[in-house]
């Protein structure tokens, strides 16, 4: 997975932008993942471990009805968290996790259910302008499986989402230069 959280901070680097993480079921994975890559403090702000739903509204600004009527595994409440995240710490983008991992299900879900979000610089031409995306997942394993592929999926999401905004960029330019064909 190092070869990910270092892909992640390479592209952040290259386009001068900062990340900021919010956890829950992770607990700090995700950000023990990008610290654990050389050149990390040039592009991550920091992190939020937000185990406790009621620190998911106090601390990252997730709704509170939202949580009261849905539980802290929803994809809503990953996407609030990843944008709550990233105001909160001033950075470009902020990504969160939330699920079960297990042993028991939680708020109504079963173990393995997880939502992954991304919340970014989106541009106009983006499916979520000024919005984030979320990936429901639906995980097998045991405790620990179930968390570090959480942390792989939230980062794969991200690395996503850094090189498609490149890519379309480049798209972009190439069609502009071969006369719009």
């Amino acid at each position: 997975m190092s070869s990910m959280a270092s892909d992640v901070l390479r592209l952040l680097g290259v386009r001068g932008e900062t990340l900021a993480v919010a956890e829950s079921l992770t607990g700090g994975l995700v950000a023990a993942e990008i610290t654990a890559a050389p050149g990390a403090s040039k592009v991550f702000r920091g992190s939020v471990t937000a185990y406790a739903t009621e620190l998911k509204r106090e601390v990252l600004g997730v709704d509170a009805t939202l949580l009261a009527a849905e539980g802290a595994v929803n994809s809503q409440v990953a996407a609030q968290m990843a944008a709550g995240v990233r105001k909160f710490l001033g950075a470009d983008w902020g990504v969160a996790t939330t699920g079960v991992a297990g042993p028991e299900p939680q708020d109504g879900q079963p173990v393995g259910t997880v939502f992954v979000a991304v919340d970014g610089p989106f541009d106009a031409d983006s499916e979520c302008p000024g919005g984030g995306k979320v990936a429901a997942l639906r995980l097998n394993g045991d405790r620990a499986e179930i968390r570090m592929e959480s942390v792989r999926s939230v980062l794969a999401l991200l690395l996503k989402e850094l090189a498609g905004e490149q890519t379309g960029n480049e798209r972009a330019q190439d069609t502009e230069q071969n006369g719009g064909t």
